[in-house]
Protein backbone atom coordinates (compact mmCIF):
# COMPACT_ATOMS: atom_id res chain seq x y z
CA UNK A 1 0.00 0.00 0.00
CA UNK A 2 1.27 3.48 -0.87
CA UNK A 3 2.43 5.74 1.96
CA UNK A 4 -0.02 8.32 0.56
CA UNK A 5 -3.06 6.03 0.68
CA UNK A 6 -5.95 7.74 2.47
CA UNK A 7 -4.08 10.98 3.05
CA UNK A 8 -5.15 14.47 2.01
CA UNK A 9 -2.66 16.51 -0.03
CA UNK A 10 -2.74 20.27 -0.57
CA UNK A 11 -1.26 20.98 -4.01
CA UNK A 12 -0.56 24.50 -5.26
CA UNK A 13 -0.05 25.23 -8.94
CA UNK A 14 -2.44 22.37 -9.69
CA UNK A 15 -3.61 23.81 -13.00
CA UNK A 16 -0.06 23.98 -14.43
CA UNK A 17 1.65 21.36 -16.55
CA UNK A 18 3.50 19.54 -13.78
CA UNK A 19 0.72 20.37 -11.31
CA UNK A 20 -1.97 18.68 -13.40
CA UNK A 21 0.22 15.60 -13.82
CA UNK A 22 0.83 15.59 -10.05
CA UNK A 23 -2.93 15.58 -9.44
CA UNK A 24 -3.23 12.39 -11.49
CA UNK A 25 -0.21 10.72 -9.88
CA UNK A 26 -1.28 11.58 -6.33
CA UNK A 27 -4.78 10.21 -6.90
CA UNK A 28 -3.24 7.06 -8.37
CA UNK A 29 -1.20 6.74 -5.15
CA UNK A 30 -4.42 6.78 -3.12
CA UNK A 31 -4.50 10.40 -1.95
CA UNK A 32 -7.30 12.93 -1.92
CA UNK A 33 -6.03 16.14 -3.54
CA UNK A 34 -7.01 19.71 -2.73
CA UNK A 35 -6.07 21.21 -6.10
CA UNK A 36 -5.24 24.90 -5.70
CA UNK A 37 -4.88 27.21 -8.68
CA UNK A 38 -6.22 30.28 -10.44
CA UNK A 39 -7.68 28.63 -13.54
CA UNK A 40 -11.16 27.39 -12.64
CA UNK A 41 -11.82 25.73 -16.00
CA UNK A 42 -8.60 23.72 -15.95
CA UNK A 43 -9.07 22.65 -12.33
CA UNK A 44 -12.61 21.46 -13.04
CA UNK A 45 -11.39 19.52 -16.07
CA UNK A 46 -8.71 17.81 -13.95
CA UNK A 47 -11.26 16.93 -11.27
CA UNK A 48 -13.62 15.49 -13.90
CA UNK A 49 -10.99 12.90 -14.86
CA UNK A 50 -11.32 11.23 -11.46
CA UNK A 51 -13.97 9.76 -9.19
CA UNK A 52 -16.05 12.30 -7.26
CA UNK A 53 -14.32 13.59 -4.15
CA UNK A 54 -10.78 12.55 -5.14
CA UNK A 55 -9.89 16.08 -6.30
CA UNK A 56 -11.31 19.18 -4.64
CA UNK A 57 -10.66 22.30 -6.77
CA UNK A 58 -9.93 25.49 -4.81
CA UNK A 59 -9.60 28.77 -6.67
CA UNK A 60 -7.01 30.90 -4.89
CA UNK A 61 -4.29 33.35 -5.86
CA UNK A 62 -1.28 32.97 -3.56
CA UNK A 63 -0.16 36.50 -4.45
CA UNK A 64 -3.41 37.78 -2.94
CA UNK A 65 -3.24 38.23 0.88
CA UNK A 66 -6.61 36.45 1.12
CA UNK A 67 -5.34 33.40 -0.77
CA UNK A 68 -3.60 31.58 2.11
CA UNK A 69 -6.52 32.32 4.45
CA UNK A 70 -8.95 30.77 1.95
CA UNK A 71 -6.77 27.67 1.69
CA UNK A 72 -6.53 27.26 5.48
CA UNK A 73 -10.30 27.70 5.86
CA UNK A 74 -10.95 24.99 3.27
CA UNK A 75 -8.33 22.61 4.67
CA UNK A 76 -9.57 22.90 8.26
CA UNK A 77 -13.02 21.63 7.24
CA UNK A 78 -11.73 18.43 5.66
CA UNK A 79 -11.57 15.02 7.29
CA UNK A 80 -8.84 14.04 7.47
CA UNK A 81 -7.17 17.42 7.39
CA UNK A 82 -4.20 17.66 4.99
CA UNK A 83 -0.97 16.06 6.14
CA UNK A 84 1.00 16.87 2.97
CA UNK A 85 1.59 20.29 1.40
CA UNK A 86 3.09 20.29 -2.10
CA UNK A 87 4.22 23.67 -3.42
CA UNK A 88 4.20 23.32 -7.21
CA UNK A 89 3.28 26.87 -8.19
CA UNK A 90 5.87 29.04 -9.93
CA UNK A 91 6.23 32.15 -12.05
CA UNK A 92 8.74 32.07 -14.89
CA UNK A 93 11.12 34.85 -15.83
CA UNK A 94 13.37 34.26 -18.82
CA UNK A 95 15.23 37.37 -19.94
CA UNK A 96 18.25 39.53 -19.29
CA UNK A 97 18.17 40.85 -15.73
CA UNK A 98 18.71 44.52 -16.65
CA UNK A 99 15.72 44.41 -19.00
CA UNK A 100 13.30 43.15 -16.33
CA UNK A 101 11.29 45.78 -14.48
CA UNK A 102 11.45 46.19 -10.70
CA UNK A 103 7.74 45.35 -10.59
CA UNK A 104 8.31 42.08 -12.45
CA UNK A 105 11.17 41.15 -10.13
CA UNK A 106 9.04 41.86 -7.06
CA UNK A 107 6.17 39.78 -8.45
CA UNK A 108 8.55 36.90 -9.16
CA UNK A 109 9.90 36.80 -5.61
CA UNK A 110 6.46 37.23 -4.08
CA UNK A 111 5.07 34.30 -6.06
CA UNK A 112 7.98 31.86 -5.96
CA UNK A 113 9.32 32.51 -2.48
CA UNK A 114 7.25 34.79 -0.24
CA UNK A 115 3.93 33.08 -1.02
CA UNK A 116 5.50 29.70 -0.25
CA UNK A 117 6.90 30.97 3.05
CA UNK A 118 3.53 32.45 4.01
CA UNK A 119 1.56 29.31 3.18
CA UNK A 120 3.96 27.06 5.08
CA UNK A 121 3.78 29.40 8.07
CA UNK A 122 -0.01 29.43 8.32
CA UNK A 123 -0.33 25.65 7.76
CA UNK A 124 2.33 24.46 10.23
CA UNK A 125 -0.10 24.20 13.19
CA UNK A 126 -2.40 21.95 11.15
CA UNK A 127 0.42 19.82 9.79
CA UNK A 128 1.82 19.27 13.30
CA UNK A 129 -1.42 17.60 14.41
CA UNK A 130 -0.53 14.57 12.28
CA UNK A 131 1.82 11.80 13.41
CA UNK A 132 3.50 12.10 10.02
CA UNK A 133 3.41 15.16 7.76
CA UNK A 134 5.38 16.60 4.85
CA UNK A 135 6.03 19.92 3.16
CA UNK A 136 7.32 19.45 -0.37
CA UNK A 137 8.71 22.21 -2.58
CA UNK A 138 8.92 21.49 -6.30
CA UNK A 139 12.11 23.30 -7.15
CA UNK A 140 14.27 23.49 -10.26
CA UNK A 141 17.73 22.66 -11.50
CA UNK A 142 18.16 26.45 -11.47
CA UNK A 143 17.77 26.35 -7.68
CA UNK A 144 21.16 24.62 -7.51
CA UNK A 145 22.79 25.95 -10.67
CA UNK A 146 22.17 29.59 -11.57
CA UNK A 147 21.82 30.07 -15.31
CA UNK A 148 22.27 33.17 -17.48
CA UNK A 149 18.92 34.51 -18.62
CA UNK A 150 17.36 33.10 -15.46
CA UNK A 151 19.20 35.12 -12.80
CA UNK A 152 16.09 36.36 -11.00
CA UNK A 153 14.28 33.04 -11.37
CA UNK A 154 17.35 31.23 -10.05
CA UNK A 155 17.45 33.60 -7.06
CA UNK A 156 13.85 32.73 -6.20
CA UNK A 157 14.52 29.00 -6.44
CA UNK A 158 17.81 29.23 -4.51
CA UNK A 159 15.80 30.99 -1.80
CA UNK A 160 13.15 28.27 -1.81
CA UNK A 161 15.82 25.59 -1.52
CA UNK A 162 17.42 27.45 1.38
CA UNK A 163 14.05 27.77 3.10
CA UNK A 164 13.37 24.04 2.86
CA UNK A 165 16.85 23.09 3.98
CA UNK A 166 16.65 25.42 6.97
CA UNK A 167 13.20 24.19 7.99
CA UNK A 168 14.29 20.55 7.67
CA UNK A 169 17.12 21.22 10.11
CA UNK A 170 14.87 23.26 12.39
CA UNK A 171 12.43 20.32 12.62
CA UNK A 172 14.99 17.51 12.59
CA UNK A 173 13.64 16.05 15.87
CA UNK A 174 9.97 16.17 14.79
CA UNK A 175 7.83 13.90 12.55
CA UNK A 176 7.49 16.72 10.01
CA UNK A 177 9.54 16.35 6.83
CA UNK A 178 10.65 19.08 4.45
CA UNK A 179 11.54 17.97 0.93
CA UNK A 180 13.04 19.91 -1.99
CA UNK A 181 12.56 18.01 -5.26
CA UNK A 182 13.91 19.42 -8.53
CA UNK A 183 12.70 18.60 -12.02
CA UNK A 184 14.83 19.60 -15.00
CA UNK A 185 13.32 21.09 -18.17
CA UNK A 186 9.84 19.65 -18.69
CA UNK A 187 7.58 19.83 -21.75
CA UNK A 188 4.86 22.18 -20.50
CA UNK A 189 3.40 25.57 -21.39
CA UNK A 190 5.53 27.04 -18.59
CA UNK A 191 8.30 27.34 -21.21
CA UNK A 192 7.95 30.40 -23.42
CA UNK A 193 8.61 30.09 -27.18
CA UNK A 194 12.00 31.78 -26.58
CA UNK A 195 12.94 29.17 -23.97
CA UNK A 196 11.82 26.36 -26.26
CA UNK A 197 13.91 27.74 -29.12
CA UNK A 198 16.96 28.11 -26.88
CA UNK A 199 16.55 24.58 -25.50
CA UNK A 200 16.39 23.17 -29.03
CA UNK A 201 19.55 25.00 -30.09
CA UNK A 202 21.42 23.97 -26.93
CA UNK A 203 20.05 20.41 -27.18
CA UNK A 204 18.55 20.55 -23.68
CA UNK A 205 16.66 17.37 -22.80
CA UNK A 206 13.02 17.81 -21.75
CA UNK A 207 10.97 15.33 -19.75
CA UNK A 208 7.32 14.38 -20.09
CA UNK A 209 5.28 15.86 -17.20
CA UNK A 210 3.65 12.51 -16.39
CA UNK A 211 7.09 10.89 -15.98
CA UNK A 212 8.22 13.79 -13.80
CA UNK A 213 5.10 13.54 -11.64
CA UNK A 214 5.60 9.81 -11.13
CA UNK A 215 9.15 10.39 -9.88
CA UNK A 216 8.05 13.24 -7.63
CA UNK A 217 5.23 11.26 -6.04
CA UNK A 218 7.56 8.31 -5.41
CA UNK A 219 9.98 10.68 -3.68
CA UNK A 220 7.18 12.26 -1.63
CA UNK A 221 5.95 8.85 -0.49
CA UNK A 222 9.44 7.69 0.49
CA UNK A 223 10.26 10.92 2.34
CA UNK A 224 13.30 11.66 0.24
CA UNK A 225 14.67 15.01 1.43
CA UNK A 226 16.44 16.09 -1.76
CA UNK A 227 16.22 14.98 -5.37
CA UNK A 228 17.45 16.28 -8.71
CA UNK A 229 15.79 14.66 -11.71
CA UNK A 230 17.79 14.02 -14.86
CA UNK A 231 21.29 13.37 -16.10
CA UNK A 232 23.58 15.29 -16.65
CA UNK A 233 21.69 17.95 -14.63
CA UNK A 234 22.27 15.95 -11.45
CA UNK A 235 26.01 15.94 -12.14
CA UNK A 236 26.12 19.64 -13.09
CA UNK A 237 24.35 20.63 -9.86
CA UNK A 238 26.93 18.72 -7.82
CA UNK A 239 29.85 20.17 -9.77
CA UNK A 240 28.42 23.67 -9.33
CA UNK A 241 28.42 23.15 -5.56
CA UNK A 242 31.98 21.82 -5.42
CA UNK A 243 33.76 23.44 -8.39
CA UNK A 244 31.66 26.36 -9.64
CA UNK A 245 34.52 27.67 -11.78
CA UNK A 246 34.14 24.70 -14.12
CA UNK A 247 30.48 25.56 -14.65
CA UNK A 248 31.36 29.24 -15.15
CA UNK A 249 33.63 28.35 -18.05
CA UNK A 250 31.15 25.91 -19.59
CA UNK A 251 28.27 28.41 -19.53
CA UNK A 252 30.46 31.24 -20.84
CA UNK A 253 30.72 29.37 -24.13
CA UNK A 254 26.91 29.26 -24.40
CA UNK A 255 26.34 32.87 -23.33
CA UNK A 256 25.89 34.28 -26.88
CA UNK A 257 23.08 31.77 -27.51
CA UNK A 258 21.34 32.68 -24.26
CA UNK A 259 21.60 36.41 -24.94
CA UNK A 260 20.24 36.08 -28.45
CA UNK A 261 17.13 34.20 -27.34
CA UNK A 262 16.62 36.33 -24.22
CA UNK A 263 16.60 39.50 -26.31
CA UNK A 264 14.11 38.03 -28.78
Amino acid sequence: MSALEGRTVLLTGASGGIGAALCDALVAAGAQVVAIGRNRVRLQAIAARHAPGRILPVIADLADPEGPARIVATASQLQPTPSVLVLAHAQGAFGLFEQQSPQALQSLLNTNLVASMTLIHVLLPMLRTHPQASVVAIGSTFGSLAFPGFAAYSASKFGLRGLMEGLAREHADMPLRFQYLSPRATRTAFNTPQVEAMNREMKVAQDDPADVAAQLVAAIASGRRRMQIGWPEKLFARINGALPGLVDRSLAVQLPIVRRHARS
